[in-house]
């Protein structure tokens, strides 16, 4: 069982980490609508989740993490990416562009 808690541990971590470096590669949250990278995943909004959550998630590694940070929004878990929002100066305003 420890095991088993050590390696969703691990797995969770390094959810976490990509979850922190990695912006929205396309659509209304990403590079053409808010330059050069688009927006961290972790300050995509909740309904934004939700929409892809009903439509269909994207493939790939960024589906995958867009499904866990669904989760642990839902789950209201956003204070976790706060580290991540310090270390950039805060939330990224998403304005309407």
């Amino acid at each position: 069982m420890k095991r088993l808690e050590e390696n969703l541990r691990d797995w969770l971590a390094a959810d976490l980490a990509d979850i922190g470096g990695t912006f929205m590669p396309f659509g209304k949250y990403g590079p053409e609508h808010y330059p050069p990278h688009g927006v961290p995943l972790f300050d995509l909004p909740l309904e934004y989740l939700c929409w892809f959550e009903k439509k269909g998630w994207p493939a790939g590694r960024i589906g995958e993490l867009l499904r866990v940070l669904h989760q642990l929004k839902t789950d209201g878990c956003d204070e976790i990416f706060d580290r991540f929002r310090q270390a950039r100066e805060g939330r990224t305003s998403l304005c309407e562009r």
